[in-house]
């Protein structure tokens, strides 16, 4: 899915500290257009706090981000979407927050990319989990920003769900979208991303592609194992 060219996302030494504890420890980034990077590592290792920062939810101690908050589509993990409100009601009340210029267009525009315009007068509470996801994603299309942020999107989803979200993130990706996830499914980040960010107790660790990081660890059964040793022999 990768595309050359100039990164449509450049973080650079990117350090958040709250109070004596280090979250973030000067981590570099970087995500082409059609390129699809997943953050990947531990509980605690600093993965949600690097995404709210590029989507400009938190403000870092130290770095810098390349884009502005209102240029990065932000999917939290946990929908902020309203159940007693329709999907086309979700997406306006969103659209007129971020002040978005036409919010008519953008939301049909989003209706579109997302395929929900037949569920778009359906209330939330009567979509299945996938489909909340999908408006989940939706919101953060409304700007039509050049760089999406998603915190650990298949959360929750049951494997066929998982499978049409993955696919439907893809197509972002495949329209030109720069396209940053956080997952615990270790699969999920071998099987969808052009290059991993493997962090560590706030620390990159590596930043590549996935075979990359598999090949150096020659025994391994899976991209899981491979991942599991690599950073035992990081932290030791």
């Amino acid at each position: 899915m990768s595309a050359a060219g100039e990164p449509s996302l450049l973080v650079r030494g990117l350090s958040k500290r709250f109070g004596e504890r280090a979250a973030l420890q000067e981590v570099d980034l970087e995500v082409r257009p059609g390129e699809m990077v997943a953050v990947i590592g531990p509980n605690g290792a600093g993965k949600t706090t690097l995404l709210s920062i590029v989507a400009g939810v938190q403000r870092p101690s130290a770095g810098s981000v390349s884009r502005s908050p209102s240029e990065v589509g932000w999917v939290p993990q946990q929908p902020a979407v309203y159940s007693k409100l329709s999907v086309r009601e979700n997406l306006q009340l969103f659209a007129r927050l971020e002040r978005v210029a036409d919010v008519q267009a953008s939301v049909e525009k989003s209706l579109a990319q997302t395929g929900l315009r037949e569920r778009a007068d359906d209330l939330l509470a009567q979509l299945s989990a996938g489909n909340r996801q999908r408006v989940n994603v939706a919101v953060g299309l409304l700007s039509d920003p050049p760089v999406i942020a998603l915190d650990e999107p298949s959360t929750a989803l049951d494997p066929t769900q998982r499978a049409r979200l993955w696919s439907f993130i893809g197509e972002i990706a495949e329209r030109g979208g720069a396209v940053v996830f956080s997952t615990h499914i270790v699969d999920e980040a071998q099987r969808y991303a052009d290059r991993v960010l493997v962090l560590d107790s706030g620390a990159r660790r590596f930043f590549g592609p996935p075979a990359q990081l598999a090949a150096g660890q020659p025994g391994c059964e899976d991209f899981e194992s491979a991942l599991v040793s690599f950073l035992a022999q990081a932290s030791a």
